[in-house]
């Protein structure tokens, strides 16, 4: 079945397209109101969880590993040969904030936490992935493991640093890539129909389970055999197709991002052949974050110490990092925002799917808050950072109690009351 998250969100995305009669004792009672349902968005695809992880996507010898070791400070192989990242590297990424910043200068607590998201370099794609080609099977089961896919595209031209293709050529690179995902999930659904196909059920409920299943495994393989992405046909999935892609978790329902990897010159001077034909490819397939980065000054960057030490070389230097960007628009990309809770003893930032009610967010901090919800105490953070503190909050009214039908906003500052067992506690 479907989380409670979407089918609250899709009940909250019902319209009503009659208007109210005048009643008149002589007639029959009215008709039922149609109810029609507004198209899903990319939202609703995925899984519904605060534990979600984004996989760097690329053919060899692009910037894939230069780009995950900037940004995780780490220092993983980024040779310049094929294949040269065969298992997939998983680690944690801190999401820059200033509003999680701000909390920390103001309470100066014992502990902070972060707000993070999981990324993982996947081993390298070539053309034939599909088909078993290079180290495809591994490619795309790595994929099928994360929740968003960032695309790394190659815009520079070096003859020192092998191209599998021989040839520079981003648009081609996307294409190859994006085409070895729709061939793949077309076999995976082409699967899943011979072995529904072969049930046979024998009680109603069973029988239309496996009609309604079908009838979607159907509507994808159109989808998929006409070069559209599954999140890219949103207008035409309902509810319950929604409900089966999730199963599936295709990888091309996956949202996805573009990082174009510029030489130094064209990333300084902000010009590059290849950025206008590639945005143009982006919106001509469903659209999507394009961010240009240079590979070589992160790995520069990298290698200088100290924060202050690292804005003092790019002003020098007269460049900026765009790895900030980069992991924001990547945490975004899934759908994830966070709360806070602050106070002199911990400040935190507790990451969920955006959509989240109150007491799914208090799941987050422990299962006894949802289980034993009372309600939440939520201040927006910019009202605390406008009036400066809690008390000032409470003074002007800006203070609230919410209960389980709230949905948690991004920045939001919550203490949640609960009762597990007749034990009160606050958090």
């Amino acid at each position: 079945m479907l989380s409670s998250v979407l089918f609250d969100r899709i009940k909250n995305r019902i319209k009503r397209h009659t208007k109210p009669r005048a009643k008149n004792p002589n007639e029959m009672p009215p008709k039922k109101k149609e109810v029609e349902e507004e198209p899903l968005g990319p939202w609703s695809l995925g899984r519904f969880s605060s534990n979600l992880k984004v996989g760097i996507v690329g053919m060899p010898n692009v910037g894939k590993s230069t780009l995950y070791n900037a940004l995780t400070n780490c220092a993983i192989p980024a040779e310049n040969f094929p294949f040269c990242t065969i298992d997939p590297n998983n680690t944690r990424v801190n999401v820059p904030d200033e509003r999680f910043d701000w909390l920390v200068n103001t309470h100066k607590p014992k502990s902070v936490v972060q707000p993070y998201l999981e990324v993982v370099d996947i081993s390298d794609l070539v053309k034939g992935a599909a088909d078993g080609a290079g180290l495809g099977n591994a490619f795309l089961s790595h994929i099928k493991a994360t929740d968003g896919v960032i695309h790394c595209l190659r815009a520079f031209d070096d003859a020192d640093v092998i191209h599998v293709e021989d040839r520079v050529d981003p648009v081609e690179d996307i294409e190859i890539i994006t085409n070895e995902l729709r061939v793949k999930d077309l076999e995976f659904m082409n699967n899943a129909k011979a072995k529904l196909d072969k049930d046979r059920p024998t009680a109603p409920a069973a029988k239309k389970e496996k009609e309604n299943e079908m009838s979607t495994i159907d509507k994808v393989i159109e989808c998929l055999e006409s070069g559209k992405d599954v999140r890219n046909n949103m207008e035409n999935w309902t509810t319950n197709d929604v409900m089966y892609l999730n199963k599936y978790g295709l990888l091309t329902s996956k949202p996805a991002m573009y990082l174009v990897n510029l030489s130094r010159k064209d990333f300084q001077r902000k010009k590059n052949k290849w950025l206008v034909k590639i945005h143009e490819w982006i919106q001509a397939h469903g659209g999507g974050s394009l961010i240009p980065f240079c590979g070589e000054v992160e790995a520069e960057l990298q290698a200088v110490e100290g924060e202050e030490e690292k804005e003092k070389w790019l002003k020098e230097n007269e460049l900026t990092t765009s790895l900030p960007k980069i992991i924001k628009t990547a945490f975004s990309m899934v759908h994830l925002i966070y709360f806070f809770t602050a106070g002199p003893d911990e400040v935190k930032a507790w990451c969920i799917r955006k959509g989240y009610k109150a007491p799914q967010a208090a799941g987050a901090i422990h299962t006894d808050f949802e289980r034993g919800f009372i309600c939440a105490e939520v201040m927006s953070f910019d009202d605390l950072k406008s009036m400066g503190t809690e008390q000032e909050v409470k003074a002007k009214g800006r203070y609230r109690q919410e209960g389980k039908g709230y949905t948690v906003e991004d920045g939001d500052v919550i203490f949640f009351k609960f009762n597990v067992s007749g034990a009160k506690g606050k958090k």
